[in-house]
């Protein structure tokens, strides 16, 4: 939800080299270009956006509030935490989308989700929450300090997927994929552990996404995959199903010493590879912890994209038609008492979709074994 706030990294962003090109026919590599990373990240088709976010955020109040006050703007990439669009509590209020999808893909922390159709929950720690904005949606996304007595690391990905012009204004939508059924690989060495959000990896399927998604139909190949590989992990990425018609880039963004094609690759680094070749990635023995890559692939919608913040259609006149259209309904209007709702406290992970509250697999079963 955040890439018209997001803007302020690129003014900060490391200076590094110009990017490397690498000559296919010569060096036969798999790598086509290297660049560092920006904020956000550079994204190819069908993907419209993604950023990092990683806070050690520490022990809130009983109000989960932050020891220091937003400035309504804060992204400063030099602190250990920030405030986003967050007043007491860091996140982002409510705030209006058209015509792509968001996926946020957790690891460490919690995220409370408010929207325009009254649904709502509390979720993270290796959940994922996947939303159709469709023809408009408003939502809230923001990071409680629930811990009071210790701190409240917050790590995920948040992923913009574009929708084709007919899936454009369906009917919003959110699933969420709890972390006990998301779907992970590990090597037999033990050393190389990938979670497959989306996509398909030695034959193991990620759980289906929303049906309207470019990602639903598996000839459009899109794959999203978080890779985690241990000192002395070596593996090798298949090619991509859909070869050189996907797109595929690699996000190195944890770890000091990663090897990919035997080629030393600097931290903080964006790669674009050929999705028709396989890919050999080493964290090498000896490294100091593990390497952390993201891997976006799929094939392009192949239609115009005309973007304003936070609506992504295929014309100009679309995009007016947008602001005109929120203007008018506010897409719904927003049912919660506060632009920046959260949830008590005491509340553990839950999804809430009109009238009907889901709890993750591990909150059921330890329902059943009380009663």
């Amino acid at each position: 939800s955040h890439i018209h706030r997001l803007s302020t990294h690129n003014r900060t962003a490391p200076k590094r080299p110009p990017p490397a090109y690498h000559n296919m026919s010569k060096s036969k590599s798999a790598i086509r270009k290297i660049a560092s990373l920006s904020f956000p990240f550079k994204t190819p088709e069908p993907f419209l956006f993604c950023v990092y976010h990683k806070d050690d955020y520490p022990a809130g109040n009983e109000k989960m509030e932050a020891p220091r006050r937003g400035n309504g703007m804060d992204f400063d990439p030099n602190q250990k935490w920030r405030m986003y669009h967050g007043e007491t509590i860091p996140g982002f209020p409510q705030h209006p989308h058209r015509g792509f999808e968001t996926i946020t893909a957790t690891m460490t922390g919690l995220i409370d989700h408010t929207d325009s159709l009254k649904n709502g929950g509390r979720y993270g720690q290796g959940d994922l929450q996947w939303m159709t904005a469709g023809k408009g949606i408003v939502h809230g996304e923001m990071f409680p300090l629930i811990n009071t007595d210790k701190p409240n690391p917050l790590r995920f990905f948040q992923i913009w997927l574009n929708l084709p012009k007919k899936n454009k204004m369906v009917d919003p939508d959110y699933i969420m994929h709890w972390a006990e059924e998301v779907k992970k690989v590990t090597t037999e060495d033990g050393k190389t552990e990938v979670t497959v959000w989306a996509g398909e990896l030695d034959g193991v399927k990620a759980l289906t996404p929303p049906v309207n998604s470019w990602a639903a139909d598996e000839k459009n190949d899109v794959a999203v995959w978080h890779i985690v590989l241990k000192p002395g992990a070596k593996w090798t990425l298949p090619a991509a199903k859909g070869g050189k018609g996907s797109n595929r880039s690699l996000y190195y963004i944890e770890g000091k010493s990663l090897q990919v094609e035997g080629e030393k690759i600097d931290p903080k680094t964006y790669m674009d590879v050929n999705a028709a070749m396989p890919i050999e990635v080493e964290n090498p023995k000896g490294a100091s912890g593990v390497a952390e890559l993201l891997m976006l692939q799929g094939k392009p919608i192949g239609e115009p994209v005309v973007q304003h913040g936070p609506f992504v259609m295929n014309t100009q006149q679309e995009i007016m038609q947008c602001f005109r259209d929120y203007q008018r309904t506010k897409f719904g209007g927003w049912p919660w008492k506060e632009d920046a709702h959260v949830f008590p406290r005491t509340k553990g992970r839950f999804s809430k979709k009109g009238k009907k509250e889901e709890l993750p697999p591990s909150t059921k079963e330890e329902t059943k074994a009380k009663s």
